[in-house]
């Protein structure tokens, strides 16, 4: 069962916020290799809903950008995309692209080797819109765009865009053009990420009603996410927000090794000869198979902020804690399709997990000793944060720019 998700988003734009400061980022779109401008190119400040077009002359300016940093994507049809991390303050920033022709804008004919494999990119589909009720509603409108490949030999599925990819949420009325996408989905060890430069694009309602419910739809996916935990970290309003962090500790279990060994003995024996007592032996292979992999052990006391909330010299905050966390957040039901998949997927017999109507993640620290988080709580690194359970569940469906603020302060109590 994929319970895992890497959340490799292009996480560095900033929330916007006037107590910050604001400032003008402005700057230029060039051919790299004749110095020309290159008109009606777009540039867009990653994950929010920041984005502008050159003019004539190849440029472009954004008058007032919430201090913070962002990553700035410069693309042009024809031409590699390219990307400039930048921190803005208070003053004013020229920033210069120099795009380089792509190789297939070098060729006169472009030739694909071969389509896409049409089981392969449902299954990269479905994994990067997710199963979610809002996922359901996301539609990939250039499918041509994307090139899936299957790795026998590692197992695993990737998919890569020389453009961007449009999907559509007709959930939160987004239309979201995720450029640069590097997609990779193991089967063997059971793990997905996908990374790119993202740039959202709000869809024009066809009725006062729908953009309602729009509105009610980004709330309801931003409430209890893992933005929604981190911008709580990052104000000190974990508990008041309504999140319950709990420590959570996995050993693996000796026995398992063992009983490895023992199976792959036993299949061998099936394989070549006749077992004596079929039944006794049937019996065997179905209590091995039941050893666990590693023991679990919850933490009932809820952990303190100071527990995993650092304040840093700097005045940053970071995450730093033991193990691992787990993140329950009960003001809010569990989506329908999350208990669906999970009664789906678990173990024909198996007993499904206690309050499993309540939205319960657990948040992996893959960065030692700490994850710096900025203003608005996204991480620093976004590589620094491993999520699984409800949030490794949500994907697409819940992808939301980070600029986005919610009509009410408070989580609902």
């Amino acid at each position: 069962m994929l319970t895992r998700l890497y959340f490799l988003l292009g996480l560095l734009g900033l929330l916007a916020g006037p107590a910050w400061g604001q400032a003008r980022l402005s700057g230029v779109v060039l051919d790299s290799l004749t110095r020309q401008p290159l008109p009606f190119g777009t540039v867009f400040l990653a994950s929010t809903t920041l984005g502008a077009t050159t003019d004539d002359a190849g440029r472009f300016a954004f008058a007032r950008v919430p201090a913070g940093t962002y990553e700035v994507v410069a693309s042009y049809v024809g031409y590699q995309l390219r990307r400039q991390v930048v921190t803005v303050g208070t003053q004013p920033q020229e920033l210069a692209f120099q795009l380089p022709a792509s190789a297939n804008a070098l060729r006169e004919v472009v030739v694909r080797p071969h389509p896409n494999n049409p089981n392969d990119y449902l299954k990269f589909a479905s994994t990067f819109l997710g199963g979610t009720s809002f996922s359901r509603q996301c539609r990939i409108r250039n499918p041509d765009a994307v090139r899936v490949d299957y790795d026998l030999d590692s197992n695993e599925l990737t998919a890569t865009c020389s453009d961007y990819l449009t999907v559509e949420n007709r959930a939160l009325g987004y239309r979201v053009k995720y450029y640069g996408l590097d997609f990779h989905l193991n089967f063997r060890e059971q793990w997905m990420s996908f990374y790119g430069s993202p740039v959202f694009e709000p869809m024009k309602a066809r009725s006062r009603k729908e953009q309602r419910r729009w509105e009610a739809n980004r709330q309801q996916a931003y409430i209890g996410s893992l933005t929604h935990f981190l911008r709580s970290v990052q104000a000190n309003e974990v508990e008041s927000q309504g999140f319950k962090v709990q420590r959570l500790r996995r050993v693996p279990n000796p026995a398992r090794s063992r009983a490895d060994s023992l199976l792959a003995l036993l299949r061998a024996r099936a394989a070549t000869l006749r077992p004596l007592n079929p039944q006794q032996f049937d019996d065997s292979l179905s209590r091995l198979v039941k050893v666990p992999a590693q023991f679990t052990y919850l933490f009932t006391q809820p952990l303190p902020a100071t527990q995993f909330r650092e304040v840093l010299p700097t005045g940053r905050v970071a995450l730093r804690f033991a193990d691992l966390l787990q993140v329950t957040f009960d003001r809010e039901p569990a989506d329908p399709a999350y208990i669906e998949y999970t009664a789906r997927t678990s173990a024909p017999g198996s007993t499904l997990p206690a309050g499993l109507s309540t939205q319960v993640s657990v948040l992996h620290l893959q960065q030692q000793p700490r994850v710096e988080l900025q203003m608005n709580g996204q991480p620093v690194n976004p590589l620094g944060l491993l999520t699984e359970g409800y949030w490794g569940f949500e994907k697409m469906g819940e992808f939301m720019p980070v600029d986005y603020e919610p009509p009410v302060a408070r989580a609902r109590p």
